[in-house]
């Protein structure tokens, strides 16, 4: 791995998927030159398992419906420590974005009059969520890849970014290697743009792919001199596939409750009634897990450990046609047919709302000429995503990140560039490969079981501080790792930088967890079951002397005539009727 190359662009890009991919359009309309790293093919991005829809308040079927109601059920929904400055963004923004990625390609649900689909998603007052079926996310990636295209901004697939590239507080870059040959490039670029996605690989039940979502945006911004805010607030989806192992965590969308889908435990009870009597089904994610998880562990289980999710009662027709991949993703992997059956299911690890700290406008981080966007970032969902409110904010923030990086370079009187920083980072790569008695995947594993066990749907003191004991063990064994590199085959480089980042977003969350000594949202402690007004800030995690520590930051107040304005909304969601209409 000796070989190295420059390459330098005014823009790089680091994450293929569609927050990524705004990004880069909007960068390249400034007649900037751009370009985009992604781990996998730019075809199957994560962004495709985000399947149920796009959330904007158009009011197609419910004409009450407002961007001031999108907001009221984003922050309060999110327990009211999410930004309101980024909710107030998303929720006046949506619109233009929806219909401008619709008319790009994303070839959405359309009513008779031609106006956009709308269908329920948990906690939402109104029906505002667009679809493509049951694959939206793989539509807008579609159609954004097509504008790519058009556009001639270039992708290089199969790239590990393993440091951003800064000096004096300025990115200036990235290094990384191509994990299919070992070439190693150093990308020199006036703005660098984070669109990496989650964490949520790190829990053993996961929606993510096996492969993906480790937390290593994360770490390379921490390693960069970035905060990160809210990384307890980790949503556990209500609904994941049990069966067979190797696909265990697999999505089973939400789109599945708002057609019309049911919970029922082993003794048949439709037990969201107990959990919330007017919402039922269509609560917020984590009432839905919290009351998955409780009913699992309270013995009145599914033979798999789950519990059912039931559809049967709508016809075969009608399924096929507003859920078609959920129908076939059962068929394919469990030989059911959900029109006839129901579903096991149970929580799996989704979402990370929790990220790098961001400013609400710019979306810059702490460092100069360093930028985030999508799920890479935090402080928009507070302690609860709603259902839909993903895609939106990957094509919302994608673009304004993509702006804001753009006006950074045009305004730019010299450049920064450092070629110190850029050997110690061609040198820590190289360190990375030697002898040794351990293995990254089996550590991986490893730490994937001990963050479900100990830092999962419900948690406590005492299994959270044995939860960080265990990880900081599993650090300690980082010197001992093997790591092998030869002609077309860079696994255990990709293992070993996946290990570390692993590590790092384990340790942030537990430590994070630890400091809230309450219940709210996503956060659910057995040890301190209330929600406490002492607690409504955020949680931040910084670098002090080398070693993480966690401190809180008070939470941002709406403005006056925002809270005068919210607090007129009429906040009682009864949709008990509507569901089953």
């Amino acid at each position: 791995m000796n070989k190295t190359i420059y390459d330098i662009s005014n823009i790089l890009i680091i994450g293929c998927g569609g927050a990524g991919l705004r990004a880069a359009i909007e960068a390249k309309h400034n007649n900037l030159s751009v370009k985009i790293l992604g781990k996998r093919n730019k075809n199957d991005a994560h962004t495709i398992l985000a399947a149920g829809g796009i959330n904007a308040a158009f009011g197609n079927l419910d004409n009450e419906d407002s961007w001031l109601e999108h907001f009221a059920d984003t922050y309060f929904e999110g327990y009211e420590i999410g930004d309101p400055d980024l909710i107030e963004y998303m929720a006046k923004n949506s619109p233009q974005h929806v219909l401008e990625i619709d008319k790009w390609g994303a070839n959405f649900s359309k009513l008779a009059n031609g106006k956009l689909n709308q269908r329920y998603f948990g906690a939402h007052k109104y029906r505002r969520t667009c679809f493509s079926g049951d694959y939206t996310g793989q539509s807008i990636l579609k159609a954004l890849l097509k504008k790519v295209e058009e556009l001639n901004i270039e992708i290089n697939d199969s790239e590990y970014v393993t440091d951003l590239l800064v000096e004096e507080g300025t990115c200036f870059g990235a290094l990384s290697f191509n994990i299919n040959n070992g070439l190693v490039t150093t990308h020199l670029a006036d703005a660098v743009i984070l669109c990496t996605g989650g964490h949520t690989r790190i829990w053993s039940k996961s929606s993510s792919r096996k492969y993906e979502n480790n937390g290593d945006g994360l770490y390379l911004a921490f390693k960069a001199g970035c905060s990160l805010i809210d990384m307890e607030m980790v949503q556990f989806h209500p609904t994941g596939m049990l069966t067979p192992d190797e696909i265990a965590g697999t999505l089973v969308t939400e789109a599945v409750r708002g057609e019309g889908g049911i919970l029922l435990n082993e003794e048949g009870e439709r037990f969201m009634k107990k959990y919330d009597p007017e919402r039922l089904e269509l609560s917020t994610r984590d009432r839905v897990a919290f009351a998955n998880y409780t009913e699992i562990s309270n013995g009145k289980c599914s033979p798999n450990g789950g519990v059912y999710l039931d559809i049967s009662h709508k016809s075969k027709d009608f399924i096929i046609a507003k859920i078609p991949k959920i129908y076939r993703q059962f068929i394919e992997y469990q030989m059911i047919d959900i029109s006839k059956e129901p579903m096991e299911v149970a929580p799996t690890a989704h979402y990370s709302m929790g990220g790098v700290y961001v400013d609400a406008f710019q979306h810059s981080t702490q460092i100069n000429g360093l930028y985030a966007a999508g799920e890479v970032s935090g402080g928009l969902h507070g302690a609860n995503r709603l259902g839909g409110n993903s895609l939106a904010e990957i094509l919302i923030f994608g673009k304004a990140a993509g702006k804001s990086a753009s006006n950074y370079s045009k305004n730019l009187n010299s450049v920064v560039r450092s070629q110190s920083v850029i050997n110690n980072a061609q040198i820590n790569l190289q360190k990375r490969i030697k002898k040794g008695d351990q293995l990254s995947f089996p550590l991986l594993i490893k730490l994937r079981q001990l963050m479900w066990d100990y830092c999962g749907v419900v948690r406590n003191e005492e299994k959270l501080k044995r939860g960080l004991d265990e990880v900081k063990n599993i650090k300690r064994l980082l010197e001992e790792v093997e790591v092998i590199v030869s002609d077309g085959n860079y696994q255990d480089l990709v293992n070993i930088y996946d290990l570390e980042a692993s590590l790092f977003a384990a340790e942030s969350t537990i430590l994070s967890a630890l400091y809230r000594k309450e219940s709210r949202g996503s956060h659910q402690r057995s040890d301190f079951k209330d929600l406490e007004g002492s607690f409504k800030f955020n949680t931040l995690i910084k670098n002090k002397y080398g070693e993480l520590k966690c401190d809180q930051k008070p939470f941002k107040k709406m403005n006056k005539n925002l809270v005068d304005t919210i607090s007129s909304i009429e906040r009682d969601i009864d949709i008990k009727n509507k569901l089953l209409e």
